[in-house]
């Protein structure tokens, strides 16, 4: 599986695909990760063993001040969605190394440690291209200056990888949902393969072991650092470049009813 993985990862990572495929492919990648971990939870559970133990990743992040936060924001809002918590040491708006702290089981850590690195290449090389444009449009209108479209351009970059990562996340979240619910029990108390509904008492059961496995990397986070400090909102937002970063998160399928529609696609050229 695991190789699979990384098959289709290398793909999305390859120049020669478009967009649209490149995201296509980290979107099975993520499926088949997430399918992974729920059905190591309910081999747990139906075999009577223990809970996985909870550990932790550390994940460099790049970048200096506000473009590090963003990529630091991002990345903790898809470890959350793989029900993991998160701190970071050396975020700062000085030149130093910036690390993500994460907390979680180890099949949730072992997702993140393959997808990550992906996302990320994917999520800059979407930032930089549609802040370059954002910028050469806004040439074209208008007569700014090189400080202020300088300006223009971070202001946008960092919005667009914050509510880039914001929904990747959610479509990891909203995927995980579905995967717990597929195995509902039908009209005659039979799952939807015929069976006797032993799969459906899996799946609950499944449901369960992943709900007590956040409670249990909430309680390991809060003994590891019990006196954190919250992270400051972030001041700069781009409303051009948060949109576009969500529409270009969102645009992906994971499973069948994820991707944006044409109407929010064309209502963000009209907006913008």
């Amino acid at each position: 599986m695991i190789e699979r993985v990384r098959g289709l990862l290398r793909m999305a990572e390859d120049p020669s695909v478009t967009d649209a495929e490149s995201q296509a492919f980290t979107a099975k990648a993520a499926e088949l990760m997430t399918r992974h971990a729920i059905a190591e939870a309910e081999a747990r559970a139906q075999r009577g063993e223990e809970a996985e133990s909870v550990t932790r990743l550390d994940f460099p992040v790049s970048g200096v001040g506000g473009h590090g936060k963003a990529r630091v924001k991002a990345l903790a809002s898809i470890a959350s969605a793989y029900g993991c918590q998160s701190a970071v040491r050396g975020n700062t708006s000085a030149n130093t190394d910036r690390t993500l702290i994460i907390v979680g089981t180890m099949t949730a850590l072992d997702s993140l440690r393959v997808l990550l690195p992906s996302i990320s290449m994917q999520m800059e090389a979407s930032a930089r291209y549609s802040a370059r444009e954002h910028v050469a449009n806004l040439r074209e209108l208008r007569n700014y200056d090189r400080s202020t479209l300088a300006t223009e351009r971070s202001r946008y970059y960092r919005s667009f990888v914050r509510a880039y990562g914001y929904a990747v996340a959610e479509r990891i979240r909203e995927f995980r949902a579905r995967l717990r619910e597929e195995p509902e029990s039908g009209e005659n108390g039979e799952t939807g393969d015929g069976s006797n509904g032993t799969e459906g008492q899996s799946s609950r059961g499944a449901e369960l072991v992943l709900r007590e496995d956040v409670d249990r990397v909430y309680e390991e986070f809060e003994r590891r650092f019990p006196k954190l400090r919250p992270t400051r909102p972030e001041r700069t937002h781009h409303r051009a470049g948060y949109r576009a970063g969500y529409v270009r998160g969102r645009r992906a399928r994971i499973g069948t009813e994820t991707a944006v529609g044409g109407n929010e696609t064309a209502s963000l050229s009209e907006g913008e």
